[in-house]
């Protein structure tokens, strides 16, 4: 089985989350897509970032749905920080059948080379590129790796922190999240102040 990684605090979760997640599942070879949540890092005091289990949940609640799409705490078992070189070795031991690759925007490839041991996931994983507003020059070497594969998917400018500040100063945001989302957003209170 083919799966394509898809990394973030997903605080919250999101439509446009979805709509990459769903692309990429439905628009290449990738047989199932996992959205890892990143665990809440114990050396960075967030104040705006949900506990762990509760942004989990939001996932979860996301992508029932959506039969090739899958919520994954496997971060949040694994030593702290987390590098996305160390998750993949985990991955590939627990399940040995299954390829994995990472889904990541243009803007993220700029700053691989800065990742722990970039040139092992390189070597081991497709990198599915998805486009973003992006000005910036990609390292000639990344780019021309034969592991970096670009997907025409949509160009989704919608961030979390947008939808953060947006409930904080009372603003519907209510069509950029999942209804289940949404209701599970507003039933906790969160990111009201």
């Amino acid at each position: 089985m083919k799966v394509g990684l898809y990394f973030g605090t997903f605080n919250p979760v999101h439509t446009g989350h979805l709509i990459i997640a769903n692309h990429m599942a439905e628009n290449s070879d990738l047989d199932q897509v996992w959205l890892v949540v990143t665990p809440h890092n114990p050396h960075k005091k967030k104040s705006t970032l949900l506990d762990d289990h509760h942004r989990l949940q939001m996932v979860f609640l996301a992508t029932e749905d959506y039969p090739k799409l899958k919520p994954s705490d496997i971060e949040f078992k694994l030593p702290q920080p987390n590098y996305t070189v160390h998750t993949l070795a985990h991955l590939q031991e627990k399940f040995p059948s299954h390829e994995f690759s990472l889904l990541m925007g243009e803007d993220n490839l700029n700053s691989l080379h800065k990742w722990k041991n970039y040139e092992v996931i390189l070597k081991n994983h497709d990198i599915y590129v998805y486009p973003r507003l992006n000005t910036e020059t990609i390292d000639p070497d990344i780019a021309a790796s034969a592991r970096i594969r670009r997907v025409d998917a949509p160009v989704i400018e919608l961030s979390s922190t947008f939808i953060r500040e947006s409930i904080k100063d009372g603003r519907n945001i209510q069509p950029m999240l999942p209804q289940k989302v949404w209701q599970y957003v507003e039933h906790n209170l969160f990111y009201k102040r």
